[in-house]
C-alpha cells in the first residue's frame, strides 16, 4: 500500500482521530530533554502509548538517518495511520513527510505539543496540545 501524507490536523482533531482508531499511533519526534522537561502527550486513557522517536539528536540536533527503521522497528505498519507531533509543528512535518515518502499513511499535528510563540517570545499559552488541554505528563 503506498502511503499518503494527509496533511496538518489541529490537535484535538488528533486526538478524536487516536480515540476513535484503535490501529492509529502517535510519534513524538521531539528530543529526550524535551520529553523529560517540558512533558509528553499521555495516551493512558486510551490504553496506548506514545512513540517517542527523536527527529534530531539531542544535544547536537543531528538529523536521525535511522529514523524510519526505527518507526517501523516500534511496529508501525505503513497502513495504520500515524499522527506526528513536536514542539510547534516544523520538526513533525517534516518527519510526516519523509515517511509518507517511504510508505507510511501520515499526519502532522499543527501548532504541536507547545505551539506558536506569544508576543512575549513563550510558548504554551497561544495553541497547541498543552492548551488545547488534551492529557499529557511530565517527568
Amino acid at each position: 500500500m503506498a502511503g499518503n501524507f494527509f496533511g496538518d490536523v489541529g490537535p484535538r482533531a488528533a486526538w478524536d482521530a487516536l480515540a476513535a482508531d484503535d490501529t492509529a499511533a502517535l510519534i513524538d519526534v521531539r528530543t529526550q530533554a524535551e520529553w523529560a522537561f517540558v512533558g509528553t502527550p499521555d495516551l493512558g486513557e486510551l490504553g496506548r502509548e506514545v512513540v517517542k522517536i527523536e527527529w534530531q539528536i539531542f544535544p547536537g540536533m543531528s538529523g536521525n538517518q535511522n529514523f524510519a527503521d526505527q518507526v517501523r522497528s516500534e511496529g508501525l505498519a505503513p497502513e495504520r495511520p500515524l499522527y506526528l507531533i513536536c514542539r510547534s509543528g516544523a520538526r513533525s512535518l517534516q518527519a510526516a513527510v519523509l515517511l509518507a515518502q517511504q510508505g507510511f499513511s501520515t499526519y502532522n499535528i499543527a501548532d504541536g505539543f507547545e505551539g506558536d510563540l506569544d508576543a512575549d517570545g513563550h510558548r504554551g499559552s497561544i495553541s497547541g496540545w498543552k492548551v488545547e488541554g488534551l492529557p499529557w505528563r511530565q517527568s
